[in-house]
């Protein structure tokens, strides 16, 4: 399995025992290969809504790369984006999106409202589903599985 998305699936586990959704995020510059952030959920230790994985690590990078814009870099997800993190993409300019768990009920980018499938989204980044998907599945399941 992808390094990358190994250290996503870490950064979901550290989630968790904060008591976070498990989520995960890793961007990486996509010609050196270089990680420029990492991040997972923290909307509840910062009183966010808004601080979930992608966003985090997304600010992170740009403030590494002294840019609004990540022309040229990857990131990898351990679950399908939601809307507001597929619109945080578009406008980052990522290269690619690679993620784990599909999200049926919130997510945005194969499921509801598919931002990147708009003719007034910005840019589409290429998305490649189902990586470490297992994984990234089975720290979901637990991690809700042990809230009910």
């Amino acid at each position: 399995m992808n390094s990358y998305m190994q250290q996503a699936l870490e950064q979901a586990r550290l989630a968790a025992a904060r008591g976070e959704v498990p989520v995960g995020a890793v961007i990486v510059e996509g010609a050196s290969g270089r990680v420029l952030a990492m991040a997972g959920n923290e909307t509840r230790a910062l009183n966010d809504p808004t601080a979930h994985a992608e966003l985090l690590a997304i600010r992170r990078a740009c403030d590494a790369q002294q840019s609004e814009r990540l022309e040229g870099c990857d990131l990898y997800v351990t679950l399908e984006p939601c809307p507001m993190c597929a619109g945080a993409i578009s406008f980052a300019r990522l290269r690619r999106v690679y993620f784990g768990a599909e999200d049926p009920k919130g997510g945005g980018v194969l499921h509801g409202p598919r931002v990147f499938a708009h003719a007034t989204c910005h840019h589409a980044p290429e998305v490649y589903p189902g990586i470490a998907a297992t994984e990234s599945v089975t720290l979901l399941r637990a991690f809700f599985g042990s809230r009910r």
